[in-house]
């Protein structure tokens, strides 16, 4: 499972212009599903969401992790980031887990990160999104479970 996190002053989603998820400060969530995935991975994935020091201390030192500042966290599915794209110059998604159980996995994902987390928004699985944000930094990291 992979996250593409980047610490953001406001994101939101839309689908066809209406908004379906919105934050302010705090992590953006580009999740994409790998074929051999499982919860396991899911909540690997969300403990280091979660836990991963991003946001400025006292000091200015990025040592706080979104739990501690409270920020929002915006879950977006993102199927392309499964791609494997070193071959060619099309990606290829053979890496990628089918669509029905990849949808399974994103939906327990954002069960478990509600149960955890006070703020979660998301966007809809499978779904034409756009995607707007500020990001703050900026601060982007590709995490894997």
């Amino acid at each position: 499972m992979l996250g593409l996190i980047q610490r953001v002053t406001e994101a939101s989603v839309s689908i066809a212009g209406d908004s379906c998820g919105a934050i302010g400060p705090g992590l953006l969530l580009l999740l994409g599903v790998e074929k051999d995935d499982t919860t396991a991975e899911a909540d690997k994935l969300l403990k280091k969401v979660l836990a991963y020091r991003v946001f400025a201390d006292a000091q200015g030192k990025m040592n706080l992790s979104l739990s501690e500042v409270r920020g929002g966290l915006l879950v977006v599915s993102q199927f392309t980031l499964a791609a494997a794209t070193d071959k060619g110059l099309r990606p290829s998604f053979s890496s990628a887990k089918p669509p029905a159980d990849a949808e399974r996995l994103y939906h327990y994902f954002l069960a478990q990160a509600r149960a955890l987390h006070h703020e979660v928004n998301a966007g809809r699985f499978g779904a034409d999104m756009q995607v707007s944000l500020i990001n703050d930094g900026p601060v982007t990291f590709l995490l894997k479970a």
